[in-house]
């Protein structure tokens, strides 16, 4: 299939291209970048050798006649905007937020500018049906990095837990910040150090994982969610705690979660003993889950981690362009991580 990349100069972008450089099926005939167009892509992206000597284009000068497949790695708010210019037979896996949220008042609240409605949530482990849901669709809006590993710790234990009142702690790497230069990213800054950001309830994934949730439980879900920026250039290790409202021993939630997960290929309930790994996951598309019950406190504990640029966006994003195409799920993306 004949397929664009646009914002192909990004972290997600680069992923994007190194994933689907590898792929059966998807073959890569443009590129896009706004400022960067007319550089070498591996100028950007100078571990890409397979697109040595390609240029990245504009989008103006895309052909989408000849175009099957288009993944959108763009900045939030600028999807929506080109919709209007790609013919409605052809498939669209967006990155971005754009398309994500339901209630038009929660993008006004965490965005900002004109909703411009919802596509099919492309988190296909989040619930029965959520598979065969996309799998209908031609247009997926790919989940956020942090909501992918939230939702995936969450969604087995809404039966056990208080939905109302679910308190996340989650760390990320440096690229889930974007590739643009700022002062507080840069290594003099980050390396040696831990901070928190968009502190007290302000990220803008909070409404997604919220609506996600609320989905599944049938009743509103609500989360504190406090994120922290990690001294490392990828990976996400979200940690979530939830008050029980039945019995449950770490021994049963164990049971529970590797039953829930069970046929997921690329979610790994861990052995008891054994704690998710960041750097176990790097360049995979899957996501590594811990669970214990801390009966001082009668909460639900959970550990999650994921590759950002993987399960949490390039990864995904072709899982979930293998499902609207017809094909095996796993195509291209059944590899493991690099490993430390």
């Amino acid at each position: 299939m004949k397929t664009a990349v646009i914002g192909g100069s990004g972290y997600a972008g680069g992923e994007l291209l190194r994933i689907l450089s590898g792929h059966p099926h998807f073959e890569v005939v443009t590129v896009s970048a706004h400022s960067n167009a007319g550089e070498l892509v591996t100028s950007v992206h100078p571990q890409l050798r397979s697109y040595a000597g390609r240029l990245f284009a504009t989008v103006d000068s895309i052909d989408f006649s000849n175009i099957d497949l288009v993944f959108l790695a763009l900045p939030h708010g600028e999807s929506a905007a080109l919709i209007s210019t790609i013919p409605s037979r052809v498939k669209i896996v967006d990155l971005g937020a754009d398309f994500r949220l339901e209630d038009a008042s929660q993008w006004g609240k965490y965005y900002g500018g004109v909703h411009a409605g919802a596509w099919v949530y492309g988190l296909p482990e989040l619930a029965s049906g959520q598979r065969d849901a996309i799998k209908s669709e031609s247009r997926v809006a790919n989940p956020g990095c942090y909501a992918t590993s939230i939702s995936l710790g969450i969604v087995p234990a809404v039966d056990f837990i208080d939905v109302s009142d679910i308190v996340v702690v989650a760390a990320s790497g440096t690229t889930g910040a974007g590739r643009s230069a700022r002062i507080n990213l840069i290594a003099s800054e980050v390396m040696g150090s831990l901070t928190s950001y968009k502190f007290g309830g302000v990220h803008q994934h909070t409404p997604e994982i919220e609506q996600a949730i609320s989905a599944v439980a049938q009743k509103p879900a609500k989360i504190s969610f406090t994120p922290i920026l990690a001294p490392m250039p990828r990976g996400i290790l979200s940690t979530i705690t939830a008050k029980l409202v039945k019995p449950l021993s770490t021994l049963e939630a164990h049971a529970m979660y590797t039953k829930a997960y069970g046929d997921e290929y690329f979610i790994d309930v861990l052995p008891l003993g054994q704690m998710p790994k960041t750097s176990a996951l790097t360049g995979s598309n899957k996501a590594q889950i811990q669970v214990a019950v801390d009966e001082h406190t009668h909460r639900l504990i959970v550990s999650v981690a994921i590759d950002n640029l993987g399960k949490g966006a390039a990864g995904q994003a072709i899982q979930n362009a293998n499902l609207i195409c017809g094909l095996d799920e796993k195509t291209g993306i059944d590899h493991d991580g690099f490993g430390a």
